[in-house]
């Protein structure tokens, strides 16, 4: 079977996808339109001023995909058995700045999985070349990279035969999890990403590659109990992480506390926020690393995103809540901001919503202005993942929703994900879907101003003009 496809398909279609059956109204643990999941996959999206173009990635699916999945399709977990054709198809594309349009989108590869934790990530480099990296969940898929022939160029891409050091020999880099791939310009990769079972049930590490092909031995960061969730970020002076930690024996819906590590140079030492060195790897619960004791609160923490602001300092958006169960036992579902002052953590929080599983970016501009975008507002599955999505900014104070961007949706809108350089025009990419049972999935973008524009489920032409939805008045 030939693994690199290549192919044009006809039009933005996002993979439905759900997890552990919850025998409720709510149907399962989290669900619905995932092209864009999930928060420990960054960055789904790019922008690039050489050719004022957004190249993006996202989960797609078949035309009518959604009608073949059943209860007979399904294991428990939510994959599909093995001997079912692939629903995830990778996808790439880009959105012209000039001419407003998008092209037929790429079909990279079919992942012979319908599990939307294979989704790709998109990172490109100095000279223009578009790297994907498919994840795999867990170790029993390979997962593989991409690099397009031509820079800037969406059309045809080779498979990349990468290696990493491990005892002093080299190695297949054919499996990870959760990737996370960051690109500075002159230094090259800096990646972090999840391995299972080495020795927790998720470990984290990073590793680093000058040019994409070769690269360093995998340096574990953290591995407490029974592992974590990390998300990510980068800039020219530094690389931040932020984990929680999953305790024994309960495992992963039971994540709690948060954590922060960072390298200025690219990885050869780890600090905490005020500068202190920190050993490497994490092993207790209770370490330099952490910002604050969630579990001493009786919380779960679930990340969000993690930004650098102009100064430097990290900022860590969570949701906190009592539970992993859908519904409104578990709430309040709060959203909080956790920023570094130059000398300690403060806490604020910002607003709730109704699932756990309700994803949003966090923008931090040149001119003071913090803006969060993410579906904090009650949808048409309540107490499923996402809802309507809303633009909330600061200005040093307290936070006010600005703008509702959607609104009477028939499906609910989730995880809303930032470019890297967004550029005011495309500023955040997300998909939609029912929560609560198999549906189609469909693709949009906003504006920094919260215009919203739905990529074309079916083109007839090679380049189309998304299409713009009737804006929504700020919230009187």
């Amino acid at each position: 079977m030939r693994l690199t496809l290549n192919q044009k398909d006809t039009g933005y279609r996002g993979i439905w996808y759900y997890n552990q059956p919850s025998g409720d109204e709510y149907a399962y643990k989290y669900s619905g339109g995932l092209g864009t999941y999930c928060a420990k996959h960054r960055p789904f999206a790019a922008y690039r001023p050489e050719v004022d173009k957004t190249f993006f990635c996202y989960g797609g699916t078949p035309v009518d995909a959604h009608r073949k999945h059943s209860a007979a399709d399904l294991r428990g977990d939510g994959a599909f058995s093995r001997d079912r054709a692939g629903f995830l198809l990778h996808m790439v594309s880009y959105f012209d700045h000039k001419t407003r349009q998008v092209p037929r989108p790429t079909i990279l590869l079919d992942k012979n999985t319908a599990d939307a934790h294979d989704n790709p990530v998109i990172s490109i480099d100095d000279a223009g070349y578009i790297w994907i990296f498919s994840t795999s969940h867990g170790l029993s898929r390979p997962s593989y990279i991409h690099r397009s022939v031509r820079p800037y160029a969406i059309d045809a891409f080779e498979r990349v035969d990468a290696t990493y050091r491990f005892e002093g020999s080299e190695r297949d880099m054919d499996n990870f999890s959760y990737m996370q791939a960051w690109h500075l310009p002159g230094r090259g990769f800096i990646n972090f990403v999840t391995r299972y079972k080495d020795p927790a049930d998720r470990t984290l590490f990073f590793t680093t590659s000058a040019d994409g092909v070769k690269w360093s031995e995998w340096t574990r960061l953290a591995a407490i109990e029974k592992g974590h969730y990390q998300i990510s970020a980068c800039s020219q002076h530094k690389a931040v992480t932020a984990f929680n930690y999953h305790p024994s024996p309960q495992g992963l819906n039971w994540r709690t506390n948060l954590y922060y590590l960072e390298t200025p140079d690219f990885g050869r030492t780890w600090q905490n926020a005020a500068g202190e060195r920190v050993a490497l790897p994490l092993t207790t619960p209770n370490n330099k690393a952490l910002v604050c004791d969630y579990e001493a609160r009786g919380l779960k923490v679930y990340l969000k995103d993690i930004r650098l602001d102009p100064r430097g300092n990290p900022a860590i958006l969570v949701i906190t809540s009592k539970g992993y169960a859908s519904g409104p036992e578990n709430g309040p579902r709060t959203w909080t901001l956790l920023q570094w002052t130059g000398s300690d953590w403060h806490s604020q929080p910002i607003t709730t919503s109704d699932s756990n599983y309700d994803m949003g970016s966090l923008y931090l501009e040149a001119d003071g202005v913090q803006r969060i975008i993410a579906p904090t507002e009650p949808g048409p599955q309540p107490y499923n993942p996402g809802g309507e999505m809303a633009m909330w900014e600061s200005r040093g104070r307290a936070w006010q929703r600005v703008r509702q961007l959607t609104q009477h949706s028939r499906r609910n809108h989730t995880y809303a994900r930032r470019p890297v350089q967004a550029h005011p025009d495309f500023y955040a990419l997300w998909a939609d879907g029912h929560a609560r049972q198999a549906s189609k999935s469909r693709l949009y973008f906003c504006d920094q101003k919260g215009q919203v524009y739905r990529l074309p489920e079916t083109m007839t032409d090679e380049f189309e003009q998304p299409r713009k939805l009737t804006a929504h008045k700020k919230p009187s």
